[in-house]
């Protein structure tokens, strides 16, 4: 072919030619950036995860030195009790009352000294026989007046509890009503449970609280009450208690009438109680089983013991909506010193020096009348007859006492009671003599 046909053939072809290339090239380009692209994004990625997880094990390492350092995780926040208020883990109460009583007294046999317990509260062997008739005897007093103190809680899977209780009943203190009529505190209760046992001073397990009269005197049926207060180790097993309590013996001497506290005892007092609730009412039975023991030393000397033992049952039967009936009847041998606080001794010494232990029989009866949720009423009767041996026993020794009471209580706000009560009692001694108290007793007493 001629050269310039070729030429221009050749040129032709690579104009043809030359866009061809140019779109390989670019291409060629674009997937090129975009495999770098690619590894460019996979590398950001593995740099991402990587710092999360430096990140994650900083935390970590952090976590775990605190923890290190500050030690165990603080238990969750525990919500404030309902009642009392919390110290550690125990919740702490604290109340009681304030009571002001003003009382009206005539004795046929004689007036009380000043000082005398009887002029606080009825207390039948304290009542004067064989003395003058005087005219009525006024005190006001406010030694009834109590606090308490109680401690309950969860300790290592134990229920843990305390309780601290004081008045001012007993110990009137060592001034007179002349100036500021003092008064001494005196403990009434002072004891720790833990789950089923308790220990210290408590009411005497031979005793039933429940069924005690609703009245102004500090213990109201006195004569026929089971009343004691003392150390004790208990056990309580649903409506079974066994305790093993502080042991003590009153004597009487041979053909005498006074009081010995022997102070000889090498056993304690056991006592046992059942006690039983239903719909119909609440009620117990006790038993107290005790050596008596008197000990003493020189030119006559004495070392007698012997054993008492006593039974006590107690009750209270709802009647209608709101009264109830208020039952107790206790007797025994060598049981004095539990029953009528203290009016009888527990044992008499004979003519061989011998204790020989004094029986009796006492119990009250009490009826309780609501009027309306603020008004309310009390009537009860209480005796104890003593059997004691007229043989070996003084003619001014106690042979029995009796009282009658009614009152009217109003409750004008909840925990305060105004009140007022009527009572007479009774002494008589071996000897058929006998004298006799009449009480009007107004009270005024807030509970908090």
């Amino acid at each position: 072919m001629p050269r310039h046909i070729l030429m221009a053939g050749a040129a032709a072809l690579a104009l043809i030619g030359a866009p061809v290339q140019a779109q390989d090239g670019a291409a060629a380009l674009e997937a090129r950036i975009a495999l770098l692209e690619g590894q460019l994004n996979a590398l950001k990625g593995e740099v991402q995860a990587s710092h999360i997880q430096q990140t994650a094990q900083a935390r970590d390492i952090i976590r775990i030195d605190q923890a290190a350092t500050a030690g165990p995780p603080a238990p969750p926040p525990v919500a404030a009790p309902a009642d009392g208020f919390r110290i550690g883990n125990n919740v702490l109460k604290i109340g009681g009352y304030v009571k002001a009583d003003f009382m009206a007294s005539q004795y046929s046999g004689g007036d009380p000294a000043n000082g005398d317990l009887l002029r606080d509260f009825y207390l039948p062997g304290s009542i004067p026989v064989g003395g003058a008739d005087e005219r009525t005897a006024t005190d006001f007093n406010a030694r009834q007046t109590r606090f308490w103190l109680t401690t309950d809680g969860m300790i290592g899977g134990h229920k843990v509890g305390t309780r601290i209780e004081m008045d001012f009943q007993v110990l009137p203190g060592t001034g007179d009503q002349r100036t500021t009529s003092p008064s001494t505190p005196a403990l009434r209760r002072a004891f720790v449970t833990i789950d089923n046992w308790l220990f210290g001073q408590e009411w005497t397990n031979f005793q039933n609280l429940a069924v005690l009269p609703d009245t102004a005197d500090y213990v109201g049926a006195s004569e026929g009450t089971v009343f004691n207060r003392q150390v004790q180790v208990r056990y309580t097993r649903g409506p079974f208690s066994i305790a093993l309590e502080n042991p003590e013996t009153t004597v009487t001497p041979h053909l005498g009438a006074t009081r010995i506290v022997a102070d000889d005892n090498s056993l304690p007092d056991l006592t046992a109680r059942y006690a039983v609730s239903r719909p119909w009412g609440e009620a117990s039975v006790a038993g107290l089983v005790r050596q008596l023991r008197y000990q003493t030393t020189g030119v006559g000397a004495i070392d007698s013991s012997t054993a008492g033992w006593g039974l006590s049952a107690a009750a209270r039967i709802k009647v209608g909506a709101a009264d109830d009936l208020r039952l107790m009847l206790s007797g025994g041998e060598g049981i004095g010193r539990y029953v009528g606080l203290n009016f009888a001794n527990d044992a008499v010494l004979d003519a061989s020096g011998d204790l020989q232990a004094i029986r009796l029989v006492a119990g009250f009866a009490s009826y309780r009348h609501v009027w309306s949720p603020q008004w309310r009423s009390n009537l009860t009767w209480s005796a104890q007859t003593v059997d004691n041996d007229r043989s070996i026993i003084g003619l001014a020794t106690n042979r029995s006492a009796r009282s009658l009471r009614a009152n009217l209580i109003w409750t004008p706000i909840p925990g305060m009671d105004l009140g007022a009560e009527l009572m007479h009692g009774e002494r008589e001694l071996e000897s058929r003599l006998s004298g006799d108290v009449t009480r009007l007793q107004v009270f005024a007493k807030y509970g908090f």
